[in-house]
């Protein structure tokens, strides 16, 4: 059975309410937590900093996220975050996997988690996935795309870009919706070539990188 365990270090409320309760003379009120888009929003019920929650699943961690601040909305059950960063694990606990993003949403009832702003996702096997906007679909545990997103994934070398994706989170197996484009590192063959031999200038150019149209849709597993 999953579990969630939240912990934080609750700030911004009571000092605001403390700094209330002495200045009313002078006007006071909670400050509008932002919004995605930056706009000023609805008040939160709470602000907290050191925001962190745990998914477990019969004991072993699932996902941990960290924030430096959070804003809870309960009657949304949404909790909107700052400074994110998520560890994912593995089937036997260890750590597969490391998001990292400007801000994100939370889902208190689903538990599932947006990211957005310089998103950033690093498999600890070495594969790279960077974009503007993930969703992480906690019950699926599946990592989620939008179509409109364009999606970069770095793998021994090679670069994949395209729109909409689909994938574990310790990226091990992953889809690309459309648009896709690859960069590939030919593989030296040095079998044969002695120590101190440099190559020819065809020979180098030969083995740049090199930029091919992908199919639309692209399946990338072990």
């Amino acid at each position: 059975m999953r579990h969630w365990v939240k912990d934080w270090r609750v700030w911004s409320l009571w000092i605001g309410v403390l700094a209330c309760s002495l200045l009313l003379t002078q006007g006071c009120g909670r400050r509008r937590a932002l919004s995605p888009s930056g706009s000023s929003g609805e008040l939160p019920d709470q602000e907290v900093g050191d925001f962190a929650v745990t998914e477990t699943d019969e004991g072993k961690p699932q996902w941990k996220l960290y924030a430096g601040y959070a804003a809870l909305y309960n009657a949304r059950n949404l909790i909107q975050v700052r400074g994110v960063h998520v560890d994912f694990y593995d089937d036997r606990g260890e750590r597969s996997s490391v998001l990292t993003a400007r801000e994100g949403e939370l889902n208190e009832r689903t538990h599932n988690m947006t990211a957005r702003g310089s998103v950033v996702l690093q498999a600890t096997e070495g594969t790279r996935l960077s974009t503007e906007e993930l969703r992480f679909m906690n019950r699926e545990n599946k990592i989620l795309v939008p179509v409109e997103q364009l999606v970069r994934v770095e793998r021994t070398g090679d670069i994949l870009t395209g729109y909409g994706f689909e994938s574990d989170p310790d990226l091990r197996h992953y889809e690309f919706k459309h648009q896709v484009q690859a960069t590939v590192r030919p593989r030296s063959n040095a079998i044969g070539r002695s120590p101190g031999a440099t190559k020819s200038a065809a020979a180098a150019k030969s083995e740049a990188p090199k930029s091919v149209a992908a199919p639309e849709s692209v399946k990338v597993g072990p």
